[in-house]
């Protein structure tokens, strides 16, 4: 029976470097992205909100429509009731029928006055509002054409870096499953908690990459032994030797280049 290979210290440090690095080149396609999805959400978003508005406003103008033919249709059976009291008073018997027709005609002329007024104010309603349907129709057009630009610049990062971002996501869950649990939990801890996500990083003059703190010359040895996983006192995160990182960039670079 062949004896299982141990997976030694320096494994372990190499593939959380080449996880990181993988980790890395994913941030900056997303950086390159930038806000622009966002941009594009909220674009979205209001451009939704403006359209929502456009009907409400078309739906109100249908409503006020509506109101004016009530009143106008009140104001023409006033009319027609005002021409049947006016024949009436051509038969009355005595001036309290007289009175009391005279009442009715009054009461519809008021009925008139009233209804006129009404539609002269759903007529001011209506200039109104569609004075605020052509700005809000301007401003949905020219959101529609922001929205239309961004979409445009998103959909070219996209069509030139989905590929290769979602080919690097599959790397980075197999480089994972190669590393234990403990190991792959620490990382996703810390590069949570770092500036950059930078969880592994290599000595760099003295210090650990990104860092301004030196590191003090007994720890660089053990660091470049690669005899266990140490981590930086000062930012948590895990440390590599120059050498080895520059190995596993080289490594990278090649992997990247062909995806």
């Amino acid at each position: 029976m062949a004896k299982k290979t141990e997976v030694t210290v320096e494994d372990k440090l190499r593939a959380l470097f080449n996880l990181q690095l993988i980790d890395s080149r994913i941030d900056e396609i997303r950086n390159v992205r930038g806000e622009l999805p966002l941009e594009v959400e909220d674009l979205e978003d209001e451009v939704e909100g403006l359209t929502n508005r456009l009907e409400k406003f078309n739906a109100d103008l249908e409503a006020i429509d509506q109101h004016i033919k009530e009143k106008q249709i009140k104001i023409e059976d006033a009319k027609a009731l005002m021409k049947k009291y006016n024949e009436q008073q051509k038969n009355v018997r005595n001036n309290r029928e007289f009175n009391a027709i005279t009442k009715e005609i009054e009461f519809q002329e008021l009925e008139i006055e009233l209804a006129e007024k009404h539609i002269k104010e759903f007529k001011a309603q209506i200039e109104h509002k569609k004075e605020v349907i052509a700005s809000t129709e301007e401003k949905l057009e020219e959101r529609k054409g922001h929205l239309a630009h961004k979409k445009g610049e998103l959909d070219e990062i996209l069509s030139e870096t989905e590929k290769e971002e979602q080919a690097l996501i599959k790397k980075s869950e197999e480089y994972k499953k190669e590393i234990e649990d403990r190991l792959v939990n620490a990382y996703t801890r810390i590069r949570g908690s770092v500036k950059n996500g930078l969880a592994v990083v290599p000595i760099e003059r003295g210090a650990s990459g990104g860092s301004f703190f030196t590191i003090p010359p007994q720890v660089q040895m053990e660091i470049a032994s690669r005899k266990k996983i140490i981590t930086d006192e000062h930012s948590g995160r895990i440390l590599v030797d120059q050498e080895l990182a520059q190995e596993q960039k080289e490594a990278m670079d090649k992997l990247f280049s062909k995806l």
